[in-house]
């Protein structure tokens, strides 16, 4: 199927670079009795003999090399599957031993592959103004399930999938501005659950329910009439009139369990909160330069011209402000802050006080899940460039190098114990790492 699997020890030249002094290709004159010295080599080779075992692993290993066109997408699923479209095909690997699960062919190419709720969501490049509709496979099968002649969106994890008009002015985002019909489908048969008439357009975003409930569906019409429904049932639970904003892809948002909406006041920007339940004003207040609102963990993070202001999405109040930070954003749920200054400074930071938990300036985070909370990063280094891979664990005071990556080697996410890069020789690599010496 394409597959390589490599083995054996992986060399890695550390260089003078990674701190070992110049002096050490260059002894001075031996200051020991050559006898003394005898026995102490003597010895050494003995213990040697006697207590090592095989070399560990390798940090850093190539597990599967396999052929991809440079403009081909893939994706890799909260499952551990690996879903690459090339040559006319889907295939899908096991990011855990790199063996294929399933092959079918698909002739028609597609921007970007996405899933939702088991399935894998195929909608192709419309030619004009032709509507090329939304196809779903099963993500354990690779079989057709059903086909929507309309655009359909899904948010992950919460059983809420939708056939949708979009309006094509607006980018796509977690808030998707829709028109004339929203159908709520099974994601599993593809049929037309329950339905809204749109009068005009609309922004659409899901809400989590009670606990072991099923989420909601919030629909925010350009009337300002923010209406929440049921989202097995359709039944509309709630609506109220909203204040005037923009109401782009991430306007309004759900940060710390709070329908969070960003608009003009009286006297500048302000922010007002929402119960998701009932959409019960919460509170209101200003928010100053904010241009952004994100959540951070627990927390929503208002971003603006005077930094960073990290407040409790249920009252308003402010947790912490840095004052140095441009913006945050999570990936495989720890926050990463970046500021203004000399390389781009970046930091991993506990998102309940602000506090910098391990300093990445020079490091690039990368984009995916990973195990235990960490975080992959990489960065390019001397003058001859080279790419080095670590990874950050929040226990840790700096990043722990893993290897150096192949000249060529980019457009890398990570995922358990993975990490998945494109090569400039048309294949795409997984690599297997281990976060922990053994």
């Amino acid at each position: 199927m394409g597959a390589e699997t490599v083995s054996g020890p992986l060399v890695i030249d550390l260089g003078y670079d990674r701190g070992e002094p110049i002096t050490y290709d260059r002894p001075g004159r031996r200051s020991l009795p050559s006898g003394l010295v005898l026995a102490l080599v003597a010895t050494m080779a003995l213990f040697a003999v006697t207590a090592s075992g095989p070399p560990p692993p390798p940090l850093l290993a190539a597990l599967t090399r396999l052929e991809i066109g440079s403009g081909d997408p893939y994706l890799v699923t909260g499952t551990g599957q690996l879903v690459i479209q090339s040559a006319g095909k889907l295939t899908s690997y096991d990011l855990a031993t790199g063996v294929p699960q399933w092959q079918v062919g698909q002739p028609v190419p597609v921007y970007r592959l996405r899933a939702g709720d088991g399935m894998l969501l195929l909608r192709p490049w419309g030619a004009g103004s032709t509507e090329p509709g939304t196809t779903a496979v099963s993500l354990s099968t690779g079989i057709q399930r059903w086909h929507n002649v309309r655009s359909v969106v899904s948010f992950e994890g919460t059983g809420l999938v939708f056939s949708v008009e979009g309006v094509r002015s607006q980018s796509s985002g977690t808030g998707r501005r829709v028109e004339r019909t929203v159908e709520a489908l099974d994601p599993v048969a593809g049929k037309a659950r329950w339905r809204v008439a749109v009068p005009s357009t609309a922004v659409l975003l899901s809400v989590p329910g009670p606990p072991g409930d099923t989420a909601r569906m919030l629909m925010v019409r350009d009337d300002l009439t923010a209406q929440l429904y049921d989202g097995r049932t359709g039944a509309l639970l709630a609506e109220r009139k909203v204040p005037a904003a923009n109401y782009d892809p991430d306007n309004p948002l759900v940060a710390g369990g709070v329908v969070l909406l960003r608009h003009p006041g009286p006297s500048g920007v302000e922010v007002s909160a929402f119960d998701p339940a009932t959409l019960r004003p919460l509170w209101t207040g200003p928010a100053g330069t904010t241009r952004e609102v994100r959540p951070c963990g627990p927390l929503a993070c208002l971003i603006g011209l005077d930094g960073v202001h990290a407040i409790d999405p249920a009252t308003g109040d402010q947790r912490w402000h840095r004052p140095g930070w441009r913006t945050v954003e999570t990936i495989g749920g720890r926050l990463i802050a970046y500021a203004d200054g000399p390389n781009a400074p970046t930091a991993l930071v506990d998102p309940a006080t602000g506090r910098v938990l391990v300093d990445l300036t020079g490091w690039r985070p990368l984009d995916g899940a990973t195990a235990g909370g960490e975080v992959l990063v990489t960065r390019v280094i001397g003058a001859d460039p080279r790419t080095m891979v670590a990874v950050v664990d929040p226990r840790l005071s700096r990043p722990r190098v893993l290897d150096e990556l192949p000249a060529g080697t980019g457009e890398c996410q990570s995922a358990p114990e993975r990490l998945i890069c494109r090569s400039m020789y048309g294949e795409l690599v997984v690599w297997s790492y281990r976060s922990e010496a053994a």
